[in-house]
């Protein structure tokens, strides 16, 4: 009886998120968004908000990016204004997709519409 409960937990699990992530596939998708965040930064984002490409730099999982986000839009939004910023944080949070644990997901916003 003791083989089915994670089996079983992991078949959930795959359910929920869309399909299963693997350690291989988890570390790829984690560190293509770590780029494309230090990407989006520049070279001015990390000589003038150093913190925050460090923050992303040192992430230690995906979480961790997850939460980087708003400094990201903050930066992005200072040099090419909000609404390019939007856009950018917009397609990093699609890579986000079935990464996170289901409470950590996007929710629609009324300022979207």
């Amino acid at each position: 009886m003791r083989w089915i409960k994670p089996h079983l937990k992991s078949s959930l699990l795959g359910l929920l998120n869309g399909g299963e992530v693997t350690p291989s596939n988890l570390e790829k998708r984690t560190e293509g968004i770590r780029q494309l965040m230090l990407t989006e930064l520049g070279e001015f984002g990390e000589k003038h908000y150093p913190k925050i490409a460090l923050r992303i730099r040192y992430a230690q999982d995906a979480q961790g990016l997850w939460y980087a986000r708003g400094d990201v839009m903050a930066v992005i939004s200072a040099m090419q204004g909000e609404t390019i910023a939007r856009q950018k944080v917009s397609s990093i949070t699609k890579m986000f997709e079935g990464l996170l644990p289901g409470g950590l997901g996007s929710r629609r916003s009324s300022l979207t519409n």
